[in-house]
């Protein structure tokens, strides 16, 4: 039988909570001694990975599709403030010249 990760997580916790001794979980899980511990030193190495990480994760596919679409919406800020800035120094009025004779 091929378990899930979710199964794994579900035994190797209750195998960290003692209530029953690991030989029992496992006899009643259809599981080898040997698979357990296996599945607990991926757990702790998992969470070591993380730990050492400083908590440093990937992006979930909904806020890389938000940083998308925000990425989007400033691209287009950007390019009708372009548009503006070049309308406005088209139609703008050249300042007065100040050659210095006080007039």
């Amino acid at each position: 039988r091929k378990y899930t990760p979710e199964e794994k997580v579900r035994i190797v916790l209750e195998g960290f909570r003692r209530e029953v001794a690991v030989n029992e979980l496992c006899r009643r899980e259809g599981i080898k001694p040997g698979a357990y511990y296996a599945w607990t030193k991926d757990f702790m190495e998992a969470g070591k990975e993380r730990l050492t990480r400083d908590a440093v994760r990937d992006a979930t596919r909904q806020e890389i599709d938000e940083l998308k679409r925000e990425s989007t919406d400033l691209k287009h800020l950007v390019a009708d403030l372009s548009l503006e800035v070049y309308r406005l120094k088209k139609t703008a009025i050249p300042p007065l010249s100040h050659n210095g004779d006080g007039a």
